[in-house]
């Protein structure tokens, strides 16, 4: 943990530092690109050899990845199913406001031009395992690629060492609308969806968070698939006053860090100081007491901040700087603060609103931008399971108008039969 505060000489260098982080780790880039080749190159072959390697399961044929038959619900606690349901209603609702809709209009020229949106065909969906297989993930990512009309949604998620699935995980999957299940983990699930393989099909976008090596093979990917984002490690900003409860505060900062990777973020940006002193010392008292506490050490040395701010304008600029995927708002007027805020992920207002409302039921996909990538991209949202495409109709007497600027343009960039298209038309 790291207290920084305004008065100190250092605090502008100090907050540009933390400011300009670096978003991915391009030094598992070359061990990333071989997994991808591999897989590209043999397939199935290559899956079965990962699975191995990385999951330590062996399966006798690759048809083993895919996740068939029911599972036994008996297994799903009643009030886990209740609460999947719960939360899933509020995806769907908070989803159906987003669909984009087709739209025409007449131009200048007389010409109709507009707009056509079509779901994807076939996405694939990447859901983390591990040591918190992210139940949640299912819903916020599968149910919008159903509710956009996604006909075939392909979900991989890495399998125990036992080879199989994390019960909960499944229930949610098929809960959300997932039509195909494979039990493949890490770059090479992505390759798998990316390439496509003799058991998985190709798909036309991947969705999803996941490690390093998740995001490494996403980046290099795009182009041969669409991608939601390329997001990192998990981040929460907490912008307070000293109104704030230093232990709502410290909560929601461990909740943050407790994903497990140790590359998680989390900062406190306060007007008060003793409010970030306090906050430190209940989040040291609710560490020491949590059953993940070796995981969230490693964070916490380095990656827990508490900046103090003369002032709340100062808090929303450093705020802005930060472009963090997820912002509370802990303080007096947290609507008005929150109006000033233009680069977060997400943004959680008011004393009653944990970061965790947002994770898993309010409604709203929780696959967000990290990084700092919140300055430029956008969370998971129903329309990104649409592909767009534009229309254009012209008649005779809506070329005649534009031919003298088509003309024009074209000859001015060197070509010639652009120009001719028109002139060959209006001449018959």
């Amino acid at each position: 943990m790291r207290l920084i505060d305004y008065r100190q000489k250092n605090f502008t260098q100090v907050i540009d530092s933390i400011c300009t982080r670096e978003l991915y780790d391009y030094s598992i880039e070359k061990s990333v690109q071989g997994i991808l080749d591999e897989v590209r190159k043999d397939g199935d072959k290559a899956l079965l050899k990962f699975a191995l390697a990385f999951d330590k399961f062996k399966l006798k044929s690759a048809a083993g990845f895919r996740v068939v038959g029911e599972i036994d619900e008996k297994q799903i606690a009643p009030e886990l199913k209740k609460a999947l349901k719960d939360a899933l209603r509020n995806v769907k609702q908070f989803a159906a406001h987003g669909h984009p809709k087709d739209w025409c209009s007449k131009n200048s020229h007389g010409g109709f031009v507009g707009e056509k949106f079509f779901p994807y065909d076939r996405v694939g969906v990447y859901i983390p395992g591990g040591t918190a297989p992210l139940v949640s993930t299912c819903l916020m990512t599968i149910t919008l690629a159903k509710e956009a009309g996604v006909k075939e949604i392909v979900v991989c998620s890495p399998a125990g060492r036992d080879g199989k699935l994390h019960t909960a995980l499944q229930y949610a999957a098929e809960l959300a609308g997932a039509t195909e299940i494979y039990m493949v983990g890490g770059a090479q699930a992505i390759a798998a969806m990316a390439f496509g393989t003799k058991t998985i099909k190709p798909v036309q976008k991947i969705v999803g968070p996941g490690n390093a090596y998740v995001t490494t093979a996403k980046r290099l990917l795009y182009g041969y698939v669409d991608l939601d984002m390329v997001a990192g490690p998990s981040e929460v900003v907490i912008l307070s006053d000293r109104s704030a409860d230093p232990k709502h505060i410290a909560i929601d900062l461990l909740a943050q860090i407790e994903h497990g990777s140790g590359h998680e973020r989390a900062f406190l940006v306060t007007t008060s100081k003793l409010t970030a002193l306090r906050a430190m010392l209940e989040l040291c008292k609710f560490s020491e007491s949590h059953s993940r506490r070796e995981f969230t050490k490693k964070a916490m040395k380095k990656n827990v901040y508490f900046i103090v701010v003369p002032d709340m304008q100062e808090g929303i600029t450093i705020v802005n700087r930060l472009a963090p995927e997820h912002l509370e708002v802990q303080a007096k007027n947290p609507n008005g603060i929150a109006l000033k805020i233009t680069r977060a992920g997400a943004i959680f207002i008011g004393k009653y609103t944990p970061e965790a409302v947002g994770d898993y039921v309010a409604g709203p996909s929780h696959v967000l931008p990290t990084g700092g990538s919140a300055a430029s991209f956008s969370g998971l949202t129903v329309s990104g399971f649409y592909r767009r495409t534009s229309f254009v109709e012209y008649n005779k007497e809506s070329l005649r108008k534009s031919a003298a600027s088509i003309q024009a343009i074209a000859m001015a960039e060197g070509l010639e039969a652009h120009a001719d298209s028109a002139r060959i038309r209006l001449s018959n």
